[in-house]
């Protein structure tokens, strides 16, 4: 075991499975002493049990660290609010909170359901919200503190049929830097990670989905027969490291940023600004701008779902079916 959070304090929401698992295991064995929370749901969010938070704080208990079990979900304030008191309670402070938990609840956006959007947004966005809040206010106080949240690819780059999972996972993208922003004058980071790896949820994704994905030429997820073959690199374990880099004092200055991790790879994601530009003095009108967006904005940019060629489009050229 190292020492690099020896005396540290830890909540990893989700972190019965997959990815929250690795990150608990990788914190205990840095030294910190970790709250384990996870509401033990299947992928979907139902059939809530207890066993997955048990068995991971039994085996870093097992191996010489600390850890309890928490069971609270992350999508109530009172949730969020307890998970604190169990680590006050348990080790008397809090100095890094990680928020993996998640849910999936996959449909096209005209068969989604409001209960399928709700039951995400709630899982992943509020439930950043409910456990980032009252972290903060110790944190604030004590001028110390680490939060690592979990976006996706999904959110920074859309995905078919995530519209629930991917406005979430954006909102936590600009949730991260606001935060950031909140808390960095009180000697608090807050980070997100966009993993790559093989889990519960990636095995999950319906074949329709992966199939559409596959046509638009986009390359996420593998089925469970593929993940069966999958190299060790895709390990969910591999997302950990830097996830414990971010909780070390040495990562002070690190705040308010996206890293995509995948294997043995660590990307730095490019903060959103202007890309390409057209002004004038004066209000644009419509002529000019169907003149100039596909020649000046637009020029080489792939649209990320055309229509397929067969399909009647008005206003797309014959030239460019033709071409495509």
């Amino acid at each position: 075991m190292g020492d690099r959070l020896k005396g540290r304090t830890a909540i990893v929401t989700g972190a019965g499975r997959g990815i929250g698992r690795g990150i608990a295991l990788a914190l205990a064995a840095e030294g910190a002493n970790v709250v384990i929370n996870d509401y033990g749901v299947a992928v979907d969010g139902t059939q809530p049990n207890e066993g997955p938070a048990v068995d991971v704080a039994n085996e870093i208990a097992a191996a010489g660290g600390n850890a309890v079990a928490n069971f609270d979900t992350v999508a109530t304030v009172e949730g969020g609010e307890r998970m604190v008191k169990a680590a006050l309670d348990s080790f008397g402070r809090l100095d890094i909170l990680v928020n993996v938990a998640g849910i999936l609840r996959d449909r096209m956006i005209f068969n989604m359901s409001e209960e399928e959007w709700d039951a995400v947004i709630a899982v992943h966005l509020k439930g950043h919200y409910c456990t980032t809040r009252p972290a903060s206010v110790l944190m604030r106080q004590q001028r110390y503190g680490r939060i690592i949240n979990f976006s996706s690819g999904s959110g920074l780059t859309g995905l078919p049929g995530q519209a629930n999972y991917g406005a979430a996972k954006a909102g936590v993208a600009g949730f991260t830097r606001v935060v950031a922003r909140d808390l960095g004058r009180y000697g608090v980071t807050c980070n997100a990670i966009s993993p790559g790896a093989a889990t519960r949820m990636t095995a999950t994704v319906p074949e329709a989905s992966r199939e559409l994905r596959a046509r638009a030429g986009i390359q996420t997820g593998v089925s469970s027969a593929q993940q069966q073959a999958l190299p060790p690199m895709r390990d969910p374990e591999y997302v950990a490291p830097m996830a414990v880099y971010l909780c070390t004092d040495e990562a002070w200055n690190v705040n308010g940023k996206i890293f995509a991790v995948a294997g043995g790879t660590v990307s730095l994601i490019q903060e959103e600004a202007p890309m390409r530009t057209i002004t004038k003095q004066g209000r644009w009108t419509v002529q000019e701008l169907r003149e100039l967006v596909p020649n000046r904005l637009m020029y080489g940019l792939p649209n990320p779902a055309p229509p397929p060629r067969d399909l009647e489009v008005p206003g797309r050229p014959t030239a460019a079916v033709e071409s495509t």
